[in-house]
């Protein structure tokens, strides 16, 4: 197999000393290589170095000075679904809120019906095609949830998608059970068997997968939360939560003590709260999609950041509250809103969402050993992402080691 040289680039490595997350100021290093090249070879990075390359018995690919940096990873998404929602659209425009939409069976629970309703071919065509979507705009690397099943074989329904896409895609599809994303029926019910009957049966036939859930009023209590993590703890698996989108509920705290991997959305928890995430191991996910399209709420990443947390960012894909795909346009909504820097976006997008789903030992960032997983933008100031509406968009992306093509149904 011949060797790639990606040469007279601006590379920003990202390039890091330990495997963990990078907090506070260690968020604006990018480890950035003003002139260099890369070379590729079977797939892995071969050489990372400053100047022009030697001689290599292989294709070299002039960038002429443009930005060459890890492919963005998509660390909190529900891209596996059926149906639309575009019908509360027009409700949120006149003026009905989320919950009461929710409350009224729309929301979440419109999507678990039309998702009931879908066999396994059809909802793996559906990440299929978002899938192609994300990769025209950089993203290599994909977490999805299941969470619209809302009963085992739904649910399960909703795994074996997600693992079939997995065993083909190029880049990394990594699955997260989201059992407790709403509740069916009967509370106590629906909270007891789900801890006590999927989540048990969901590891007995998956193995641990990271364990999700959804703690908001007209969702998960707090109670049941708490003892749905706990389980999960047990389990082995890796604790994540969606917590404080709306209004605080206390349950942040609890996620934090239980060592959750990621505390997610946040856009309604105090200063104070705040700290205590930046204090913790935890990493803190914003999903500034969910301001565009709801309630123009966004979570103060600023705050978390200068108290030295960890923060990643995400699209949150979804139907209802964030049609989006689109990491860069997510990276300028994080800069404006959330306060972020160009710089700590990029981190956060790369390297931290890649801590997210525990794969920063093979990609997000350009290091010898590495996926060859990479990105080159259109210009030669990375800035550019952050700055721009989401049109510094990729020219070229590398999913290990091979220039997409996203007419290819695998891409």
């Amino acid at each position: 197999m011949s060797r790639l040289i990606l040469a007279n680039a601006r590379i920003l490595t990202l390039a890091s000393p330990t495997t963990g997350p990078r907090r506070g100021a260690g968020m604006r290093e990018l480890g950035v290589i003003e002139h260099g090249f890369v070379v590729v070879h079977g797939g892995r990075i071969e050489a990372v170095q400053a100047g022009d390359p030697p001689a290599y018995a292989g294709e070299e690919v002039d960038l002429e000075g443009r930005v060459l940096m890890p492919a963005f990873t998509d660390c909190h998404t529900h891209a596996c679904f059926a149906g639309e929602r575009y019908g509360e659209v027009a409700m949120r425009l006149a003026g009905t809120p989320y919950l009461d939409i929710l409350a009224a069976g729309g929301g979440i629970m419109s999507t678990v019906r039309a998702t009931r309703d879908a066999d396994r071919d059809a909802l793996v065509e559906g990440i299929r095609s978002r899938l192609r979507q994300m990769r025209t705009t950089g993203t290599a690397h994909v977490e999805i949830k299941s969470g619209y099943g809302l009963r085992q074989d739904a649910e399960f329904r909703m795994l074996d998608a997600i693992e079939e896409v997995a065993r083909h895609d190029l880049g990394l599809v990594r699955a997260t059970f989201l059992g407790a994303h709403a509740i069916d029926g009967d509370e106590g019910e629906y909270t007891t068997a789900v801890i006590d009957g999927m989540l048990p049966a969901m590891v007995a036939r998956y193995g641990p997968l990271p364990c999700d859930l959804y703690c908001e009023k007209g969702a998960w209590p707090r109670d049941a939360s708490r003892r749905l993590l706990e389980k999960a703890r047990d389990l082995g698996c890796p604790l994540r939560a969606h917590v404080d989108q709306f209004r605080e509920t206390g349950f942040l705290d609890d996620a934090l003590a239980l060592g959750a991997r990621t505390v997610d959305h946040l856009e309604a928890s105090s200063r104070e709260a705040l700290g205590r995430v930046a204090r913790s191991q935890a990493i803190a996910v914003l999903l500034p999609g969910c301001g565009l399209t709801l309630d123009l709420r966004f979570a103060n990443g600023r705050a978390l950041i200068d108290e030295g947390g960890a923060v990643a960012i995400a699209t949150n894909l979804n139907p209802g509250s964030s049609p989006v795909t689109s990491i860069p346009l997510v990276m300028a909504l994080a800069a404006r809103f959330c306060g972020l820097t160009h710089a700590e976006a990029i981190t956060a997008a790369c390297w931290n969402s890649a801590c997210a789903l525990g794969i920063e030992r093979t990609t997000g960032s350009i290091e010898p050993g590495k996926r060859a997983d990479l990105v080159v933008l259109p210009g030669t100031d990375e800035r550019a992402l952050a700055y721009e509406w989401g049109t510094a968009t990729p020219i070229s992306t590398y999913i290990g080691g091979e220039l997409l093509d996203c007419s290819d149904i695998w891409c």
